[in-house]
């Protein structure tokens, strides 16, 4: 039984603490909002602040919203590194800057402790099942040592690289998210104003080369308007943000996660920061003056 650490219990971090609780590890809880009452009772043990877990854990795991976020945490009043000892480790698993990430873990690795970037893929149903995809970046001696946690929440664990590669394949993870919602959207949309069952179009797709989990899951979602989060709007901008502010630095050109930004962004002025980000498809439906029926769902 190891002591690990959690800090960040919202909809992802929740039930991948829980997922740790239930493989018997001894797991130390922070949240800004509390301790949901059902991890206490299954053994999970709140802590009042970053510090504490940090001085009571041996790995500490963060699933945060973004960059400034994980950066209080880490080194802000009662911060995590403010009560690390040496030969401890950090795990960063929110999805946040690249640059930023290199440059925290070079304070951590001051300490005499390791860090791993491990940011996530799978939304809540992945959380839930401990099927998430997990994208990694350090070194091979910290990866080893923390992957035995990481296997009871994610399925599909890579090393993709040094301290910050994890990150970078998580934005471009979200870029080929975004892009893909908006190709499934526009071909929803374009399906029902022309007059055919929008839910038999996807589930023929389904069968072709079109096919995707986006087209599978978030199709679905589309179709029976379930925009309910999931994985919100307003924290896909944000590693949109991420990926263009990349971009600009490396001089590339990354035209339609524009525009998939500019989308989200009017979804945001509709009042949609907290839908689902399939709910892409409604500046679309307002864009084409067509809002897409549910068809024949089956």
């Amino acid at each position: 039984m190891a002591k690990l650490g959690f800090i960040g219990l919202g909809i992802m971090g929740k039930p991948m603490a829980a997922n740790l609780v239930a493989a018997g590890h001894e797991v130390h809880l922070h949240s800004r909002s509390g301790v949901p009452v059902e991890l206490s009772a299954k053994g999970a043990r709140p802590c009042a602040s970053p510090a504490e877990v940090a001085r009571a854990a041996d790995v500490i795991f963060l699933m945060l919203p973004d960059t400034p976020d994980v950066e209080k945490v880490l080194f802000g009043e009662n911060g995590v590194a403010g009560a690390l000892e040496r030969g401890r480790a950090v795990v960063d698993m929110s999805s946040i800057s690249p640059i930023e990430t290199r440059r925290f873990a070079a304070r951590i690795a001051a300490l005499g402790c390791d860090y791993v970037d491990a940011p996530v893929s799978g939304g809540e149903l992945g959380a839930r099942n401990a099927t998430l995809t997990i994208m990694a970046g350090g070194s091979e001696a910290a990866f080893a040592r923390v992957r035995p946690f990481l296997d009871r929440m994610g399925k599909t664990i890579t090393l993709v690289g040094g301290v910050g590669d994890g990150q970078t394949c998580k934005v471009a993870n979200q870029i080929i998210v975004a892009l893909t919602l908006e190709a499934v959207a526009e071909a929803l949309v374009f399906a029902s104003k022309a007059g055919a069952d929008p839910a038999r179009v996807r589930q023929a797709l389904m069968g072709g080369f079109a096919a995707s989990r986006i087209l599978e899951v978030h199709g679905l979602r589309m179709l029976q308007r379930a925009f309910e989060p999931g994985f919100r709007i307003e924290l896909h901008q944000k590693d949109l943000a991420i990926a263009l502010e990349g971009a600009r630095a490396l001089g590339l050109a990354l035209p339609h996660t524009a525009s998939a930004q500019q989308l989200f962004s009017t979804c945001v002025a509709h009042g949609g920061r907290a839908w689902d980000h399939s709910a892409l498809i409604r500046v679309l439906e307002m864009l084409g003056d067509h809002e897409v029926a549910g068809g024949r769902l089956e």
